[in-house]
């Protein structure tokens, strides 16, 4: 069990675990304010705003420099880690939510033809805008400070 310990008292890992979660929980007002409803599932759902994966590795990548320097592997790799899951948020997820959409087009027109087909939905929203992935960043700095800052913690 001391690897748990080791876990639950890494100011990286937590400080990361911090920037999905703010980020997650901010998608439930962000939805509010377009579709006018609280959707509390928003908590648990991918996609929408902002980009909790990208909250993650920002605040994961300033907490590892802070502690490491810019100059040490690990902060490369965060970065490295970091660039690809934006653009991974930004690029590919968003072009498979825009795929979901279109087959989800195509289904509702089979079924209101009336011709028997699946009439399940795929998912929509599982990727990010790139302003998603911009707040997202933000947040994740955001996050970061507190940490450095507020919890004195490196």
């Amino acid at each position: 069990m001391d690897w748990l310990a080791g876990v639950l008292t890494n100011s990286c890992f937590l400080a990361a675990v911090t920037g999905w979660f703010v980020a997650q929980a901010l998608k439930i007002p962000f939805t509010a304010i377009v579709t006018k409803r609280i959707d509390w599932s928003r908590f648990f759902a991918a996609g929408g705003m902002p980009s909790s994966h990208t909250a993650m590795v920002v605040a994961l990548t300033i907490m590892v420099a802070m502690r490491e320097g810019t100059d040490s592997a690990l902060f490369a790799a965060c970065c490295a880690f970091g660039s690809i899951v934006m653009y991974d948020a930004a690029g590919v997820r968003r072009e498979t939510g825009r795929q979901g959409k279109a087959i989800n087009d195509i289904l509702a027109s089979f079924i209101m033809e009336g011709r028997p087909i699946s009439d399940e939905e795929m998912k929509e929203i599982v990727g990010h805008t790139p302003f998603e992935v911009f707040i997202g960043s933000i947040v994740g700095i955001v996050v970061a400070v507190f940490w450095i800052i507020v919890l004195g913690a490196v």
